[in-house]
């Protein structure tokens, strides 16, 4: 019993960093975005150019990947109640982060080396 607590503290405290994170990066990119004026695609480009914001915006897709990770995962554990299908469950939703993941650090990537 005392691992499934510490494993659920330890869930709960890396979802609210992750929301931490998330919520000190909005911040961070509307603050850049209200004070440049008007913004489009090729403002966007330059600002994700900058090597600090491509890395903040890089641990920014990680954070909110893995918070929405442990909530679904969460949600998935408390109210599916079919091993069989909790397994699927986990697995089309891993699969669907992964496949989100790997797309957006792709575009990322494309934005550096263009």
């Amino acid at each position: 019993m005392t691992e499934q607590v510490a494993s659920g503290l330890r869930a709960w405290t890396m979802q609210r960093l992750s929301a931490l994170y998330i919520l000190v990066f909005t911040v961070y990119a509307g603050f850049c975005f209200a004070t440049r004026g008007a913004t489009g695609f090729d403002q966007w480009v330059s600002w994700l150019r900058d090597p600090f914001n491509n890395i903040t915006v890089g641990l920014f897709i990680l954070a909110l990947l893995f918070h929405a990770w442990v909530g679904s995962r969460d949600i998935i554990l408390d109210y599916v109640k079919a091993p069989g299908l909790r397994l699927v469950m986990l697995a089309v939703l891993a699969f669907l982060l992964i496949a989100m993941g790997l797309w957006e650090f792709k575009v990322l990537l494309t934005i550096v080396v263009r």
